[in-house]
């Protein structure tokens, strides 16, 4: 009994470790986008344990806020404000749901053969470029249209250069776990300098309760928004598919069989619809968690129900929540100019990794199209229904792709 209780005590002190390397990416989407941080820890634990529970306990990844859908929601928050947002969010869960019944169906090829990497490259390039301006708006002290000052531009870009410049030190010198935690070491000494220069407001700090439920927030069904959102779902998708075979790889088993990638894929169509519902960010399987498992050789599930556990526990410090929301501008900036940055580099490593030859004119015509439309912010469409940017990309690239004819060196050999 005593050496059960103690692989439970390693099992939580496990979890708490892996909620502490998903934790700067966790709640800095959220901040970005205008939701609030404590229902993203509360949906992040809540859509851990969905997933947890559809895979039967087999594959040992955590579920958190998506980066992918930090354009989107920006500017759907502007359009159609953030029900409406969310409601669109829970449409696109339902769309990873949908691939899931297809994958149990037609096999996980369907997927591959639907969105090559010349259509997942493109799209994923478009996310991170399209943020560019964003983020250096931030690192200026600006809000993110550059609309107002926020913060006095000499003190932004230092406080911007801080956090940025121990991100990339992190990631790139760091060792063991540290090196698994660069946005949380850039956070933690931008706030610090922040706070030093006097540019942090602990008014709301103070007017906390130290214990609250967080502000759950009801979606609301516009068309417009739903079809806005759906096409972002691309990109997550692939990813999601990305990181099934790198925990496979880590842990030395085949996830896509079993469990199952239709399994998955439900998991985290499932955890995403209930984020929504309540009021959270999109989940996606985290890399950075990955990069754990693999550090720690921890393959337990269970240590990511303790992480989830651990997640839904600081929803509910109110005071924790107000310190999140308290963090200024450029110190989010800063961290983004890498980060969006390397979002981007992402889609140009599909591209590479795949080999796919740009010399072709249609490969070439299929990214060409995609980028531009996709950054240039090309708008099709009326008031009541749009598509733009990431959503109307990732249909140009999926519509290009089934149309335009394959070279006969794409096409696959036939037996003699």
């Amino acid at each position: 009994m005593q050496a059960l209780d103690t692989t439970g005590w390693r099992s939580a002190l496990a979890g708490s470790q892996m909620l502490f390397v998903a934790f700067g990416a966790l709640v800095l989407m959220p901040l970005l986008t205008g939701m609030d941080p404590s229902v993203a820890l509360f949906t992040a634990g809540i859509g851990t344990l969905i997933f947890q529970f559809t895979t039967q306990r087999q594959v040992p990844v955590f579920l958190a806020s998506s980066f992918a859908f930090i354009a989107p929601i920006m500017y759907s928050n502007q359009t159609w404000g953030l029900p409406a947002t969310l409601g669109g969010l829970m449409v696109a869960g339902l769309m990873y749901i949908l691939l899931s019944l297809l994958v149990r169906l037609r096999g996980p090829g369907f997927i591959q053969r639907l969105l090559p990497p010349v259509v997942v490259g493109p799209v994923i390039m478009v996310i991170g470029l399209g943020l560019a301006s964003v983020a250096v708006n931030m690192a200026m002290g600006k809000t993110g249209d550059g609309s107002a000052q926020l913060v006095d531009y000499p003190l932004a870009v230092i406080i911007a250069l801080a956090s940025l410049s121990t991100t990339i030190a992190v990631a790139v010198f760091a060792r063991g776990l540290f090196r698994l935690v660069p946005i949380l070491a850039g956070v933690l000494v931008g706030y610090s300098l922040s706070w030093l220069l006097g540019i942090v407001d602990f008014s709301a700090v103070g007017k906390a309760q130290w214990l609250a439920v967080p502000t759950f927030v009801s979606p609301e069904f516009k068309l417009a928004a739903i079809l806005f959102m759906i096409p972002v779902a691309i990109a997550p998708a692939i990813e999601h598919i990305g990181d099934v075979l790198a925990i496979g790889s880590v842990t030395g088993k085949d996830y896509i069989r079993k469990p199952g990638l239709q399994r998955t894929l439900l998991g985290d169509g499932l955890a995403t619809t209930a984020a929504a519902a309540l009021g959270g960010p999109p989940n996606t399987t985290y890399s950075e968690v990955t990069g754990a498992v693999m550090l720690t050789r921890n393959f337990n599930p269970q240590v990511m129900i303790w992480a989830a556990c651990f997640a839904i526990g600081l929803a509910f410090i109110d005071k924790f929540g107000a310190v999140l929301l308290s963090m200024p501008v450029p110190v989010m900036g800063g961290i983004l100019c890498l980060l969006f940055g390397s979002i981007a580099v992402v889609g140009m490593n599909t591209l590479v990794r795949h080999q796919v030859d740009l010399s072709e004119a249609r490969n070439l015509c299929i990214v060409s199209v995609t980028l531009v439309f996709g950054i240039g912010g090309l708008l099709i469409g009326n008031q009541s229904f749009s598509l733009q940017g990431i959503s109307l990309c990732g249909v140009v690239a999926i519509l290009l792709n089934v149309i335009l004819p394959q070279s006969m060196a794409d096409k696959p050999e036939t037996a003699a």
